[in-house]
């Protein structure tokens, strides 16, 4: 056995766990929630902007969830993933710096 094939092996191996990790189909998007509301971008954004405090609340309490399962899908998602972003930086500001010597 080549050690080429070792690590091809395990590379197959490795894909098929984090497959397996994958999420299912969301049953409740696009389905109201008890308030008949739908969270959209501008609601995906403000959940994204306040996750990093949500979730510490949510590992002592079981009323508290950072991520509203009753969304619109593609919209709502794009606005938590921004609010995220803004709330820890974007990274963007890393690329922009020169090093002086």
């Amino acid at each position: 056995m080549k050690p080429r094939s070792g690590w091809t092996l395990a590379l197959l191996i490795f894909g098929l766990l984090l497959l397996a990790c994958a999420p299912g189909i969301n049953e409740q998007m696009n389905r109201p929630d008890a308030a008949g509301v739908v969270a959209g971008f501008w609601l995906g954004l403000w959940h994204g902007l306040i996750a990093p405090v949500t979730f510490v609340i949510s590992l002592f309490s079981s009323a508290v969830e950072p991520y509203e399962v009753h969304n619109n899908g593609g919209w709502y998602n794009f606005g938590f993933l921004f609010g995220l972003s803004i709330t820890f930086g974007g990274g963007g500001a890393g690329g922009a710096s020169r090093s002086r010597r």
